[in-house]
């Protein structure tokens, strides 16, 4: 039929924009979050791109979701805007004949959101803390980078180097402080690089510089200039934290029995269903009177968007205390969301029966 033909292409116009639109605010926030943690120290400057990347993935399911709510919002409001809906019901078509140009346009979409919910979004959630912990576990050489303090993991140390020197490893202009037994040693050099001996210790090489040492808040200390200065940094092992239920395959997390292995589950596979009901929601809640504002329908629809997810996450969240069954949990919102789409149906079609009437 070309005005299903006319509607997909709609559709697909409309999502296009929209998920730029999102795509834009959901890396935007994430990168204004990371770039915080990176000049608080607690992310390494390196890892905001990959750790964006990461986390993009993992909001990927609810983007899309939101995208195909939107986009059919958008493009059955502008039909009743622009008084193509009287066309549609002039030829007899109730509001209802929308459900299967809507499914066709939503469910490949939908088939998306289920595989990013239940694969992607874990395995990006997996390798984001497996990606934190292998630069947490970096030993203090690798945290240095050109034109920036750096900490060592204990707060024994801080380096500083302005610039490579070119050859690959070594530095220029190495500034260096240490605090051991109430003592601080301060260090400037010329040039530094880093060396490994054969039993695997490391060692940060200082070479044509001083080191100044004292009592801080004494008149106390000494000056000594050397030629090459060895500093012996100590290997940091590798930690690793406790299993996450959002990082588990869904193989795995349908073999774990606690609570909160449950609520992760349960937003799992919540996620592809309230795609197909937002996207069902939308036909009902896209009336728009042109005699009347244009805004209203828009606040309607963000409401039972906000009240049907914050539904899902305290569902969630009751299953991961223990306080809901999961099988209740998993049918009540939703069930809920089925019966206000009945309802939101009814009620549209009783205005058509009336206006048929007339």
């Amino acid at each position: 039929m070309i005005f299903h033909r006319a509607a997909q292409r709609e559709f697909t116009q409309n999502a296009v924009a929209v998920f730029v639109a999102l795509f834009a605010i959901l890396i935007s926030t994430v990168l204004i979050r990371l770039l915080g943690q990176a000049a608080g120290g607690r992310v390494p400057a390196d890892a905001v791109l990959a750790l964006i990347g990461f986390g993009a993935i993992a909001q990927m399911p609810v983007l899309l979701s939101l995208t195909v709510f939107i986009a059919i919002l958008m493009s059955l409001s502008r039909a009743y805007r622009d008084s193509e809906m009287v066309v549609w019901f002039s030829c007899g078509l109730p509001l209802t004949a929308w459900v299967r140009p809507v499914l066709r346009f939503a469910l490949p979409v939908v088939i998306v959101v289920a595989l990013l919910s239940l694969f992607g979004a874990p395995w990006a959630q997996k390798k984001s803390v497996e990606y934190k912990e292998q630069l947490n576990n970096r030993d203090d050489v690798s945290r240095v980078a050109p034109g920036m303090f750096r900490e060592s993991s204990g707060g024994e140390r801080v380096f500083f180097v302005e610039a490579a020197s070119g050859e690959e490893g070594r530095v220029r202009n190495v500034f260096a402080s240490s605090m051991q037994n109430g003592r601080l040693g301060v260090m400037v050099a010329a040039n530094g690089h880093s060396e490994v001996d054969g039993l695997g210790n490391r060692f940060v090489i200082l070479e044509h510089g001083r080191r100044y040492e004292g009592v801080p808040g004494t008149p106390s200390y000494r000056v000594m200039e050397f030629e090459r200065y060895q500093i012996r940094m100590q290997s940091k092992e590798a930690v690793t934290g406790p299993r996450l239920p959002k990082t588990l395959t869904f193989p795995a997390l349908l073999k774990e029995k606690g609570n909160l292995y449950r609520g992760e589950l349960l937003a799992r596979l919540s996620t592809p269903v309230l795609a197909v009901m937002l996207a069902l929601l939308a036909i009902p809640l896209s009336f728009v009177n042109p005699r009347a504002g244009r805004t209203n329908n828009l606040i309607l629809a963000i409401l039972v968007y906000l009240i049907y997810s914050n539904a899902l996450s305290v569902s969630q969240a009751w299953v991961a205390q223990g306080r809901l069954g999961f099988e209740v949990a998993l049918m009540a919102p939703h069930v809920v969301m089925m019966l206000l789409l009945a309802v939101l149906f009814w009620k549209r079609l009783s205005v058509f029966a009336r206006w048929r009437r007339r």
